[in-house]
């Protein structure tokens, strides 16, 4: 027979079971400061709680000298939030490890279209929108603006964005341009990553009348004239070219430079031709002393 070697066990990120710990046991990394709580992410959480209580337990992890009392990793605002209500206490999820760098490196914000979603899932469930509003502390016109998003956007548009923090604003500037226009100026602000409402109106101004909806107010911008615009418009394609010209090397270049840098830095740590260079090309060495000294381009 032959012998099979034993499977290693996995351990568990968590334990298994929720806890209820009382508030006195937990140690927070930070205080939330004043100004926090005069955020606008504070108050949408404090609504949040009030109207429909905790979503997402808190995380912590177990004191390694006293395992009854805790360090809280995650939910920093959350456990600001109901100590201000006056709770005592809260159910959480223990971690198994303490590095609370890992959940902060990790946090991934509620991309617009993905609320959106959120918000359409919400009332198809029959949530009033009174309450939604009440929970996300908005108004319900909001609300409204936020349930129709996507009308009059293209599919091809939408899945560009759908994990981008772009303004309500962004998307109505959008709708003004035709599904063609709409799904360049997607690309664009994905390849320059700027999703502002100012860069969403610049593409717009660079936008030729024939590629606007019917219904889209004609461009009249203040201080800026025919010809100026024409000029953004041809500006703006010749942009697009471009981007779409790095996009198609990108990948090639970035392994291209990441070897290149790798065999410079080897080179470099031979004392050989260290002296070499310095007597034969001396000007070389500051330039590759400064290559090897470079941060290792992100991947």
């Amino acid at each position: 027979m032959i012998a099979t070697p034993k499977e290693h066990a996995v351990a568990a990120a968590f334990e298994r079971e929720l806890l209820t710990v009382p508030f006195d046991r937990i140690a927070p990394l930070y205080l939330v400061t004043p100004q926090k709580k005069s955020s606008i992410k504070f108050r949408q959480i404090a609504a949040s709680i009030r109207d429909i209580g905790i979503v997402e337990p808190m995380v912590i992890a177990r004191d390694p000298h006293d395992p009854e009392q805790y360090t809280l990793l995650d939910g920093h605002l959350r456990f600001a939030v109901l100590k201000d209500l006056k709770e005592t206490d809260a159910r959480c999820l223990v971690s198994t490890d303490d590095e609370a760098f890992t959940y902060n490196k990790r946090i991934n914000r509620l991309a617009t279209i993905q609320e959106h979603k959120m918000i359409l899932r919400a009332l198809s469930l029959g949530v009033p929108e009174a309450r939604l509003a009440r929970a996300l502390d908005v108004n319900i016109k909001t609300i409204k603006e936020k349930r129709r998003l996507l009308d009059g956007i293209c599919d091809e548009a939408a899945e560009l964005l759908k994990d981008k923090q772009v303004a309500l604003s962004g998307f109505q500037i959008l709708k003004k341009m035709k599904p063609m226009r709409q799904i360049e100026a997607a690309q664009l602000m994905v390849a320059m990553n700027k999703f502002t409402i100012n860069y969403a109106r610049s593409l717009l101004a660079a936008t030729p009348e024939t590629l606007l909806v019917s219904a889209a107010t004609p461009k009249q911008i203040k201080g800026i004239s025919r010809e100026q615009l024409d000029l953004m418009e041809r500006e703006s394609a010749n942009l697009e070219r471009e981007v779409r010209l790095v996009e198609d090397s990108y990948g090639a270049d970035h392994l291209d430079l990441v070897l290149a840098r790798g065999y410079i830095s080897k080179l470099m740590t031979s004392d050989r031709i260290t002296r070499y260079l310095s007597l034969h090309h001396p000007d070389y060495v500051p330039a590759f002393e400064k290559i090897t000294e470079t941060e290792a381009f992100a991947s």
